[in-house]
């Protein structure tokens, strides 16, 4: 998916105790697309004070980190480390800090060529100054990523194992990422974008809350290493999959959302499949589907409703109609490569609101049809979200001409399921988790927002 251009990082002096296989492999490529601002003294591991980045340690390529930390085996065990869930400033500094981990079980998953090699303190000071230039903020100073650019600050497990992290950033506000995991063998990651969200979907807690920021891409990559960790250390299946179906609008945060499912796709870093990592949009603009045309991930589009008018009420910031906004999503499909253009619609399924099937069935039909047709090589699902019961208070219901949403009933959303099937339209059933933890899809609010609400 990148294109290279044959600029080659920059090599420096090495510590003593680093890796220094480097010197063998001075001619590596960088990403085309990626910028990557160099220090002025290629003989030295740390940064020349005019070096400004807009992303930190954990949001580059072993290539980008190598010219920060002078060569590119000390950015290998870095990302070793980040891979894991582990944080190099905390195993390899003169007093290991590791918190609940063991210090063995991290030897043993490090690569076996790696297991001795250490990362000097120059190599940690360069490690340090980087989060510090590029995650600092106005009142706080972050120099490393664990307790830095996110700290846990709460788990919450449901009786089904979906646990729920509560991450504290550097600013003091708090984000939430879900683990999902499946039949003991493999785990879904329910990442987050933003803190808040502007889109105000009716059915959503999130969007009670209102957009306060957008997240940065080591933000987003801090969810993927903390979830990384708590699998490890709770015996959790290891995450194989991403949703960015969390806090946010992705489509409100492109630049960070793009930059870290680079990261998440990359093979010497976390080393997903770039079929695994699904990116959701409510599609803000017809245009909000192009900016991840080049993404390494599936296309979603957070539908709900198939006709307009219905639309506009479930996410009330529409501006466009389905017409305008199926045209953005058939536009940026065909940028794809012919084997890439798997789409999700997504519905979330509400009790007497958009569960019928003469009428949101057969627009949800018509719309899946026209962009089938308008798009070779396309593959489509629609993926049917039972509505997960929130806070009355979350739905705004003083509002006129709001009614109450409530959960579909199962012999309901079966049948909406089959009726998709029987007009030629995959459908699947999203299975229910985490509800009893407030974990489930659109449950997401932090306990911040949650606590003003009740104090109101």
């Amino acid at each position: 998916w990148s294109t290279l251009s044959p600029t080659a990082p920059t090599s420096s002096t090495s510590d003593n105790d680093d890796d220094d296989e480097d010197k063998k492999k001075k001619d590596k490529t960088l990403p085309r697309r990626v910028k990557v601002v160099t220090s002025t003294s290629p003989k030295s591991s740390t940064l020349a004070p005019n070096t400004t980045l807009s992303y930190g340690p954990i949001s580059m390529s072993v290539d980008e980190l190598a010219v920060h930390l002078g060569g590119r085996g000390r950015a290998r065990l870095a990302w070793d480390c980040y891979a894991i869930g582990v944080d190099p400033a905390n195993y390899f500094n003169r007093v290991i800090r590791l918190g609940m981990d063991v210090y063995e079980t991290i030897y043993d998953q490090l690569p076996s060529s790696r297991r001795t090699q250490r990362l000097g303190m120059p190599t940690l000071d360069a490690l340090s100054k980087l989060y510090q230039q590029t995650c600092s903020m106005d009142n706080t100073t972050v120099t490393q990523l664990e307790g830095g650019v996110a700290r846990l600050s709460h788990v919450s497990t449901s009786r089904d194992s979906t646990t729920k992290l509560l991450l504290q950033l550097a600013d003091g506000l708090q984000v939430e990422t879900v683990i999902i995991p499946w039949n003991g063998v493999r785990s879904t990651l329910c990442i987050s974008s933003q803190v808040g969200c502007r889109q105000a979907c009716r059915f959503c807690a999130t969007g009670k809350m209102g957009l306060v920021r957008s997240l940065t891409s080591d933000e987003i990559l801090a969810q993927m290493f903390w979830a990384r960790k708590l699998c490890r250390i709770q015996d959790l299946p290891p995450v194989t999959n991403i949703v960015f179906m969390g806090m946010g609008e992705p489509a409100d945060n492109a630049a960070a959302v793009s930059k870290a499912a680079q990261i998440l796709t990359t093979r010497s870093l976390f080393q997903l499949a770039a079929n695994k990592v699904t990116i959701s949009t409510v599609a803000p603009t017809p245009q909000a589907f192009g900016q991840f045309a080049q993404a390494p991930a599936v296309l979603a589009w957070s539908v709900h409703a198939a006709r307009d008018e219905l639309r506009r009420e479930l996410v009330p910031t529409t501006k466009y109609s389905m017409a305008e906004l199926s045209d953005g999503l058939i536009q940026a499909l065909k940028e794809r490569p012919m084997n890439f253009r798997t789409t999700m619609l997504e519905v979330v399924l509400i009790r007497d609101v958009n569960d019928d099937m003469d009428t949101d069935g057969a627009a949800l039909v018509e719309l899946s049809r026209k962009i089938v047709d308008a798009v070779p090589g396309c593959k489509l699902v629609v993926n049917l979200i039972p509505f997960n019961e929130i806070d009355t208070a979350v739905q705004d219901l003083g509002k006129p001409k709001l009614r109450p949403y409530k959960t579909p009933l199962a012999g309901t959303v079966r049948a909406f399921q089959k009726y998709l099937w029987n007009n030629g339209v995959y459908a699947h059933i999203r299975q229910t988790r985490g509800d009893d933890e407030s974990a489930a899809c659109g449950q997401l609010a932090t306990a911040k927002q949650k606590q003003r609400e009740s104090e109101a």
